[in-house]
């Protein structure tokens, strides 16, 4: 494929561009200037609206955006992807996440039928620890069950249980432990109960340095109770490849859940990797998640790329990086109930699209993706929104709102934050002149002088653009659509930049890099192996814990 900065439809978009900034166009004026921008320019499917018209964009730019993904061949890539095709070429690896919820006719049976089999598997598992027939070493049911991952293993679980704490099973507590750092593990544990708990240890190596230290550390606290290797496999069950790794440790091979390498881990929520989502919440509910993203995949796939919600917003992001000068993407839910959800989009971009080199190996001449952060909604008002208003970066921002109230009483309440939500948006588009400015403090009775100086610093410069979506409501379906439709928006990213989303070289090295100065750390010599910083801060800290 040719490189996508040397295509003729990138050329088009950088010309077009130029005229639109050179014509003065605004965000404001592309939506006040069109009575059916609103109409025009949005796209809903069961659950869930996404509205784009407050975007830098004109027919004429999502036209050619549009060409570019035709030039790019993304419905090929597209069916690739649903064929099992081994996109993920430099781990020489299928990439089939959507395996996991939508069932595939062009692709080999035996994914339908491993997925169908690992449901069954969690389905009965599940059923047998709520009705209490899961019994602990002393015969008592369980009350709390532990994840044990990182990354992909760790964020989407946490934050899918985060989100639908309304489906909780009322007696399973779930907690989520991923950081290294052991005080994450003993904040979790020094206030349960060994004998009621049941540990996830979810890795598909099961070597994981973080999620094995911390699965050694749980083992430990575990027998300090019990006494006996032997109750370990009433209380450790694993989600990995490495059967072998696991079993080791003193878990049984049938509570062994499988990991395939044709999912990758910032995708593999859908998969056993949920297990501590169907515990927490429900297998039903768990089941809901995964049609939310079936009817994703099946819009993805089946959607023309003008109705298409993820290709729409997979081209959104090019333009704004590569063509506007945006390095920064604002994600902001107006819901408590997905705090989490920025990070979890963190490590789905940004691991995903943080390339420097495309498919052939050759280098990537064009930024690939960007920095994404946020945080909900209204909290981010009074924290980093003054950045996005006033500052002088362009940041794109994309809203998500609910329309329905979780809590019906709450109504009212709950309509401010929708309000809160859309004039985020509407400040954001429009901003304020120094002559509103000017105006509008003159009126409050500031002399003349005074307001001309002040007016200067409460210019809002506006046409900042946004997407807003919204969920009808928060519920396992609308949850599970809204997750597939950024993985396939970074699918789409990928394709245009031509690079693979579906390996972490980068990570690794870091993995690599800490065995190394482990030892170091516990060696009694002094330090001289490394660079002169790293050998002074290793000698420190050993001189500090002698």
């Amino acid at each position: 494929m040719i490189s996508p900065s040397r295509s003729k439809t990138w050329q088009k978009l950088a010309s077009h561009y130029l005229n639109l900034h050179q014509n003065g166009t605004t965000v404001s004026k592309l939506c006040n200037n069109d009575a059916q921008r609103f109409e025009n320019y949005q796209v809903k499917i069961d659950g869930v609206l996404l509205d784009y018209s407050k975007n830098f964009v004109s027919q004429q730019s999502l036209s050619l955006l549009r060409d570019l993904a035709k030039e790019a061949k993304l419905s090929d890539a597209i069916k690739a992807m649903f064929r099992g095709d081994k996109l993920n070429t430099t781990e020489k690896r299928s990439v089939l996440h959507v395996a996991l919820r939508t069932p595939l006719v062009d692709a080999d049976p035996r994914y339908n039928a491993d997925v169908q089999a690992c449901l069954e598997q969690m389905s009965g598992f599940v059923k047998r620890v709520h009705d209490g027939l899961w019994k602990g070493y002393t015969g008592q049911a369980i009350t709390d069950v532990v994840n044990i991952g990182i990354g992909g293993s760790d964020l989407g679980p946490a934050m899918a249980y985060a989100a639908l704490q309304r489906w909780k099973i009322a007696h399973i507590d779930t907690h989520f432990v991923s950081n290294l750092d052991p005080s994450h593990m003993h904040a979790c544990i020094d206030s349960l109960d060994p004998a009621t708990t049941l540990f996830i240890v979810t890795s598909k190596s099961f070597s994981t340095l973080e999620t094995r230290q911390n699965a050694e550390l749980a083992r430990k606290w575990f027998l300090a109770s019990s006494g006996s290797k032997t109750h370990l496999d009433k209380h450790f069950v694993a989600v990995t490849s490495n059967i072998e790794k696991a079993c080791e440790f003193g878990i049984a091979q049938e509570n062994i859940f499988p990991m395939w390498d044709w999912v990758g881990g910032r995708y593999s929520l859908w998969s056993a990797v949920g297990l501590s989502i169907a515990l927490g919440l429900g297998m039903e509910t768990f089941r809901q998640l995964l049609n939310g993203a079936r009817i994703v995949d099946e819009h993805f796939r089946d959607a023309p790329f003008e109705a298409n919600i993820p290709v729409i917003m997979g081209l959104q992001a090019v333009w704004y990086s590569d063509f506007v000068g945006a390095n920064s993407q604002a994600i902001l839910p107006y819901s408590q109930e997905l705090a989490l959800f920025p990070a979890f989009l963190q490590q789905l971009e940004m691991e995903s699209l943080g390339k420097s080199v495309e498919i052939d190996g050759s280098r990537l001449l064009v930024p690939s993706g960007p920095i994404v952060w946020g945080s909900a909604g209204t909290n981010g008002q009074h924290s980093f929104h003054q950045f996005l208003h006033q500052g002088t970066h362009y940041i794109p921002a994309d809203f998500i709102g609910v329309v329905t109230p979780p809590y019906p009483d709450d109504a009212d309440q709950h309509n401010l934050l929708l309000a809160n939500c859309f004039s985020q948006s509407q400040a954001l588009m429009e901003g304020k002149s120094q002559k509103e400015a000017f105006h509008e403090l003159v009126a409050q009775g500031m002399d003349e002088a005074q307001a001309y100086k002040l007016a200067k610093h409460k210019v809002i410069p506006g046409n900042k653009p946004s997407n807003t979506l919204l969920l009808d409501s928060l519920c396992p379906q609308t949850l599970g659509s809204l997750v597939a439709i950024y993985e396939h928006k970074v699918f789409v990213e990928s394709v245009i930049w031509n690079i693979n989303a579906f390996d972490q070289w980068g990570v690794e090295l870091g993995k690599q890099l800490s065995e190394k100065l482990s030892s170091a750390l516990n060696s009694r010599a002094p330090c001289v192996a490394f660079d002169p910083s790293t050998n002074g801060l290793i000698n420190y800290c050993r001189t500090q814990n002698d």
